[in-house]
């Protein structure tokens, strides 16, 4: 199995695809345990000659991920709000 290394230099691009390729990937993508991008970067490489990275990713490799949580409080939902709610983390309190 191909997966792209982690340590070159990547191009964001999109693309547009059929709802049949979508869903087909999609679940390809969840039975897998993969990110869509993932699956892409590896089917790209394969067609086009990239180079394969030595161990695959999978969302086990990251069991931190979700792990979390925290009280949003007014800034909700804070991750459309980050900057905000890291302004307010850092700033120094305010006495009352």
């Amino acid at each position: 199995m191909m997966s792209w290394r982690y340590d070159v230099t990547m191009r964001r691009t999109q693309i547009q695809i059929d709802e049949e390729t979508h869903a087909a990937l999609r679940r390809a993508s969840y039975e897998l345990g993969r990110s869509v991008s993932s699956l892409v970067r590896e089917t790209l490489s394969r067609a086009y000659g990239g180079r394969p990275q030595k161990k695959p990713r999978q969302r086990k490799d990251f069991p931190f991920v979700g792990a979390g949580r925290s009280a949003q409080g007014r800034l909700a939902p804070v991750s459309e709000r980050h900057d905000e709610a890291l302004d307010q983390a850092l700033s120094p309190k305010k006495s009352r």
